[in-house]
């Protein structure tokens, strides 16, 4: 069994691996969008043969989670192509696509990951296992032919709310690891001794400041962070305000299937529908989706006269929306996000729009990325042959953490 690592030798984000049996045989592990990539371009794709669907040597493209930088560029391949995934991750892409900018990719159809349950896929059997990450229904994945086995972590934590599934995969790890592809995006941000705060700290956090702010709370956080989103609701809970959503958000939440995760029609939860967004529900005629989530539903009136004792899921489409309703006054904004997309270029207006309003910023966030000590863990239980660096800018770091690191550029094939 020979691996190739398309992106991700020295890179976070882009993620893509492909796998060959020795009989041919193919698969490739994540199809991602780079995270400095302008725009979903075709012009990203790795130079793997049959993507193009002309070629039944490429059995399917598995996807271990439902973040861009691991799926996005799924919408450049053939639909002929299966895509493997956690049936609760394709219907997040799913439910999403509609309400989102540009080309949002839907993966085509495939079988969906059952958590332990290996499957057999031509010469090879692939058993996933699902995984604590700040993307939902996440997966790290053991592929065995040809008397190899190869075992890709995905991106993992045990500092989330699914803590226990990433205990678990260590205390009852699969054996004789051949190759441990470990991703390491941590490394180099925080000292190898540091740790991350868990959700529930986060939790605790915001209950801090929503307790002490006494106008509006603007929570800016991807309402596909389902960790997050509960971590929000937690905290509104304990300080008796009450959580504010969007259509977007409410059909996310209802696509993980969860009915433990919080939903529209849950009574510490308010359905508000920003100005953009009713356009966009008017001219998509999405009545049906809507008369759904109807139960809980305000108007800016009822914002207005609450809005000490809320908390707002925050996106920039409620921007004009607040602006006009004069919603600001006494406001705080909690950025719960990686502080990199922050910084970006793209976020320049939303910079502006703060400063403009005279808002506090306050960052609360955790690293979806297990610590360098975790990582340390993970592969002390896993106990492989031999690590290859992924998912990571800092490589160089794998040597003090681990042994039997074994080092591999993008684009060279080896053997496992």
């Amino acid at each position: 069994m020979q691996v190739c690592i398309h992106r991700g030798s020295k890179e976070i984000g882009g993620s893509c691996f492909e796998v060959v049996s020795d009989c041919g045989k193919r698969l490739v592990l994540d199809l991602g969008l780079p995270l400095d990539a302008e725009g979903n371009d075709k012009k990203y794709l790795p130079d793997i043969p049959g993507l193009d669907g002309s070629d039944d040597s490429l059995l399917a493209v598995l996807i271990s989670h439902p973040h861009l930088d691991h799926f996005g560029l799924l919408g450049h391949i053939s639909n002929n192509i299966p895509v493997i995934m956690g049936k609760d991750a394709r219907n997040i892409l799913i439910k999403a696509a509609p309400f989102l900018r540009g080309d949002w990719t839907v993966p085509a159809l495939g079988l969906n990951f059952k958590s332990e349950i290996p499957f057999e896929l031509g010469p090879f059997i692939i058993t996933p296992y699902l995984i604590d990450h700040s993307g939902y229904d996440a997966y790290s994945i053991l592929i065995e032919a040809d008397g190899k086995r190869l075992f890709y972590s995905g991106d993992f934590r045990m500092h989330g709310r699914k803590a226990k599934l990433t205990e678990k995969l260590m205390a009852y790890p699969p054996e004789k690891i051949d190759v441990l592809l470990l991703e390491g995006s941590t490394l180099g941000r925080i000292e190898n001794h540091e740790s991350f705060p868990s959700e529930t700290e986060i939790e605790e956090q915001l209950a801090t400041v929503f307790t002490e702010t006494t106008g509006l709370t603007l929570v800016h956080t991807s309402a596909q962070n389902i960790d997050r989103v509960v971590s929000i609701f937690r905290a509104c809970k304990k300080t008796g305000k009450t959580l504010v959503i969007d259509l977007y958000t409410a059909v996310v939440l209802e696509a993980t299937g969860n009915k433990n995760i919080p939903q529209s029609d849950w009574p510490e939860i308010a359905l508000y529908i920003p100005e953009k967004q009713r356009i966009q529900i008017k001219q998509e005629q999405w009545f049906n989706l809507l008369t759904r989530h109807l139960k809980n539903r305000i108007f800016i009136s009822s914002l207005q006269s609450i809005s000490n004792k809320s908390v707002l899921l925050f996106r920039p489409i409620h921007m004009p929306d607040l602006d006009h309703a004069n919603l600001l006054h006494n406001a705080v904004y909690i950025y719960s996000q990686w502080e990199g997309y922050w910084e970006k270029e793209e976020n320049e207006y939303l910079r502006v729009w703060i400063e403009k309003q005279n808002i506090p910023k306050i960052s609360i966030h955790t690293s979806g990325h297990a610590s360098p000590a975790g990582l340390k863990r993970f592969a002390e239980a896993l106990a492989p042959v031999r690590i290859v660096p992924i998912h990571t800018f800092m490589p160089e770091k794998y040597p003090e953490l681990f042994e039997t690191v074994e080092f591999h550029h993008d684009g060279d094939y080896w053997e496992v």
